[in-house]
């Protein structure tokens, strides 16, 4: 059994653990309301695009744009792989990458060379591990306060790579904030731009089809897609950001609320292992006096 000494230590350290783990959940929860402010402020925002350029992709029909055509042979892909630069978020990171390597996988069978551009550290060290090619890489995005201006210059990046036939695919892989509890790794394609097409509206016979707005376009839709497709791109992109930041906090936020308790537990578990110790301690020393006693009798 151990002795007392070691026990004491042992649940100190725990107690010790426990603070930081609190701390840490605490600022979790203080960076996950700005993250989830920001991220329910622009989902209206990157909806409304959508629906517009939706409409303005059907006007100007499916030649519009070279951003909207597919290439005839796919061989080269580019994956943007978003995760965190810390740990400490549970399943978080490995979720995200699991993802990554699945759709690695799935693109090597087909005999398609893949590449990764990288927003956050997890991803980075991955990608290395794992040879795989990287394009670009990101840091200290991801979790912190970044301006639209860091998907736009990405963004930019990518769009002339699809263009000139560097990237013939460009996908995305990010973490989308459900709940609290809640966060789904998605895999969406942001180049070519995948039909946009507006909410399907089912005609039933007591329902009248409800009135779809129809957006007057001055200039041309023409004109308009040369400036609004490259800025779909940058807002997916930082719309993909914006959801993975949040979901970060809120993952290392139950992740150090688990740990918490599990502390809680620990020092539980190692108090009674210290009662028993203790009370074996003095059982032993009251033999001990017991028999000196009998031995001084005798």
């Amino acid at each position: 059994m151990a002795t007392l000494k070691d026990v004491q230590t042992k649940i100190t350290a725990v107690k010790k653990t426990k603070q930081i783990t609190k701390a840490m959940n605490m600022v979790a929860a203080s960076r996950l309301r700005g993250a989830q402010t920001r991220m329910e402020g622009f989902r209206p925002y990157a909806e409304k695009f959508g629906e517009v350029l939706g409409s303005l992709s059907e006007k100007a029909g499916e030649e519009a744009s070279s951003l909207l055509a597919p290439h005839d042979e796919v061989k080269k892909v580019n994956v943007i792989v978003c995760t965190s630069d810390r740990g400490l978020c549970g399943g978080f990171n490995t979720n995200l990458i699991a993802k990554a390597r699945s759709l690695l996988k799935d693109k090597a069978e087909q005999n398609i060379d893949v590449s990764f551009t990288n927003f956050g550290k997890k991803g980075r060290d991955w990608a290395r591990k794992s040879g795989a090619a990287i394009a670009d890489e990101h840091l200290g995005v991801v979790g912190g306060n970044f301006e639209f201006s860091i998907a736009s210059n990405a963004g930019r990046k990518l769009i002339d790579g699809f263009l000139d036939g560097t990237y013939d695919e460009v996908w995305v892989v990010y973490s989308e904030f459900a709940s609290m509890a809640r966060q789904i790794p998605v895999i969406k394609k942001l180049l070519p731009i995948p039909p946009i097409e507006s909410p399907e509206e089912e005609e039933t016979e007591e329902e009248n089809v409800p009135y779809l707005a129809e957006h007057i376009c001055e200039p041309s839709p023409h004109e308009l897609l040369n400036e609004m497709l490259p800025r779909n791109v940058y807002v997916q992109l930082h719309s993909a950001l914006l959801e993975t930041s949040t979901s970060e906090h809120a993952a290392r936020m139950a992740a150090m609320n688990n740990a918490t308790k599990a502390c809680d537990d620990m020092v539980a578990n190692l108090t009674l292992v210290y009662n028993k110790a203790r009370q074996a301690a003095i059982t032993a020393e009251l033999m001990d006096i017991v028999g000196g006693a009998e031995a001084l009798k005798g």
